[in-house]
């Protein structure tokens, strides 16, 4: 058995995929560290859940060198096992209209990107000798539509997730040699409150499953990639949409 504890950092774990990976992950015994711009949620998930939570939004990046310190602090053995990268957004339009690149502005640009992107490279470079230290292994989450169109997913979101894939190959090869794993994965449509009205119609037309994925499904698919299990994957991008990317 191992002697240590192992420990996940969780960015955006507030509801859907991410609520589901701190259930996966706290009940295989890890520890679970969180950051969300949201105060830790009143309904506690998992014991010592709030103790273990940082408040941070990410399109702040002026922010994150004190939260990783503070995540160092809170680590306590100098040891990341786990960092997935699941924070996220995907503005919208009046009505949740999907936003092109007429509709997008600089200020829009520039948030989409702070967090979909360029604070999971700087979360990375300030944990990277923690997750050395532990052999670890990182998850980052991009999207079906980050490879395709998307009838509702923004111009900022879908380039945001486009460079995230490219960002997860760089990291893998530049990370592997020190033993730290880079690997990606990319839903589909999955039942969350990120769904957006006419998503039915997707799943009839383009899922060959003919059903949404559930965010416990996408969990697993994370837990696997974080453990030991999936020691010789490095540079992956896994697909989670019941085909539909075919």
């Amino acid at each position: 058995m191992e002697s240590h504890r192992r420990t996940l950092l969780l960015t955006g774990a507030s509801r859907g995929i991410g609520h589901a990976t701190v259930k996966r992950f706290a009940g295989a015994g890890w520890r679970v560290l969180t950051v969300s711009r949201h105060a830790f949620p009143a309904e506690c998930p998992w014991p010592g859940g709030e103790e273990s939570h940082v408040q941070l939004d990410l399109a702040d990046l002026d922010g994150l060198p004190e939260a990783v310190e503070t995540v160092r602090r809170r680590l306590g053995d100098g040891r990341l096992d786990a960092l997935v990268n699941n924070a996220a957004i995907s503005p919208k339009g009046p009505g949740g209209a999907r936003m092109g690149v007429l509709e997008s502005d600089a200020a829009l640009w520039s948030q989409v990107f702070n967090v979909n992107l360029f604070s999971v490279a700087l979360m990375a470079r300030g944990l990277f000798g923690e997750l050395r230290a532990a052999g670890g292994a990182i998850v980052n989450v991009t999207s079906i539509a980050g490879t395709r169109v998307h009838p509702f997913a923004g111009v900022a979101y879908a380039a945001s997730k486009a460079a995230l894939a490219a960002l997860t190959r760089e990291m893998a090869h530049e990370f592997g040699p020190f033993g730290v794993r880079v690997n990606a994965i990319a839903p589909g449509e999955i039942d969350t409150s990120m769904l957006s009205p006419g998503t039915q119609g997707i799943v009839e037309r383009e899922i060959p499953m003919k059903r949404l994925g559930q965010p416990a499904e996408v969990a697993e698919t994370i837990f696997f990639l974080c453990t030991g299990a999936a020691s010789y994957v490095n540079g992956a991008e896994i697909h989670i949409n019941g085909g539909q990317h075919v």
